[in-house]
């Protein structure tokens, strides 16, 4: 199920093109690929800020936790009445929110992984939830549905907070302060003070003329940049201040149903993506050149997290990878050795 390279050694690197170039899985979970009818896709990764807990949504209904400490599945949780698609942790690393994947309940859920059991529902989208983010260190959240919806929530209230009526698909997010979000749809992206957005967006910011629709918004850990990927293959990395478009990236185009998933390297001068085609790659955001890549496993885009503060990021498609450095391809560590 597992398979190990050259992990044992902890170093403190810092990122280049170099140590990117050098990446490969050094851990990898194929059991995700044995499911029955056919073969399962993950489709939600995501880390706990201070722990080393992982937990990870797929389409066999399943919610499974692992140690990234010790590349180790700790717990499957299965979902079978309500599916499951997209999840977040809470600042517990026991307590995540997903969504819903049955096509008849599209309410959010907030569950305890310690005794599985669900502390509270979050009911007010009418479709399919497509984006889902948590404020860092707060009880707050967002979350955007396919009938174009964007609801503001609070953990401790079943109730929505706000809602916000976009005209397409919504992708959402909060800066890693919790102070601002941002709603992309239509070739634009939209940022709203959390405390006031019932006044509107502050700030409107164009994507260069790219009008597919939205998949995934994000900000980097020090909320100075934003990326958004859209269905047609693009990769667009903008300053969140100014709203300058820094570069944007191609990649093939996903599929209707499918997402392209992207992440930035934790100090944000790296973008990785994944691609239509299944494959991934890495950018550089200064230079705005592609640094490597890898091939992938099929034809589906995996969906790709950084882990944070750490040279690793996981991508998960039919299996879980968790990609780092293979220190044997860096000649400053050889020789260290």
């Amino acid at each position: 199920m597992v398979e190990f390279t050259e992990r044992e050694d902890r170093v403190s690197l810092e990122l280049s093109e170099e140590i990117i170039q050098s990446m490969e899985p050094g851990a990898v979970f194929r059991d995700y690929s044995f499911c029955y009818p056919q073969n399962c896709r993950i489709s939600s990764i995501d880390f706990h800020k201070t722990s080393t807990c992982m937990v990870t949504a797929s389409d066999d209904d399943s919610i499974r936790l692992y140690d990234v400490a010790s590349a180790t599945c700790l717990k499957t949780i299965n979902s079978k009445k309500y599916g499951v698609d997209l999840v977040c942790f809470t600042s517990h690393p026991t307590t995540v929110i997903y969504s819903s994947r049955n096509g008849w309940d599209d309410s959010l859920r907030l569950l305890s992984l310690h005794d599985n059991k669900y502390l509270r529902y979050f009911k007010g989208h009418h479709d399919r939830v497509v984006s889902l983010s948590l404020c860092s260190g707060g009880e707050c959240f967002i979350s955007g549905s396919l009938d174009r919806t964007v609801l503001l929530w609070d953990q401790r209230v079943e109730k929505c907070q706000g809602l916000l009526r976009v005209q397409g698909r919504p992708a959402a997010a909060y800066d890693d302060q919790g102070l601002v979000f941002a709603i992309a749809f239509g070739g634009y992206i939209r940022m709203f003070d959390a405390r006031m957005y019932e006044k509107g967006p502050f700030e409107i910011f164009s994507v260069g003329g790219d009008l597919s629709e939205a998949n995934v918004v994000k900000f980097s850990n020090d909320g100075r940049l934003m990326l958004l990927t859209t269905m047609d293959g693009f990769i667009h990395v903008l300053d969140s201040f100014r709203g300058t478009l820094l570069s944007t990236f191609s990649v093939k185009p996903v599929a209707a149903e499918s997402t392209l998933d992207a992440t930035f390297s934790p100090e944000g001068m790296f973008v990785v993506s994944g691609s239509g085609d299944g494959s991934t790659h890495a950018w550089g955001v200064r230079s705005g050149k592609q640094v490597h890549s890898w091939m992938g496993i099929g034809s589906e885009p995996p969906v790709i997290k950084w882990a944070p503060g750490s040279p690793m990021f996981v991508t998960g498609s039919s299996e879980l990878a968790f990609v780092i450095p293979d220190l044997s391809k860096l000649p400053a560590y050889a020789i260290r050795k």
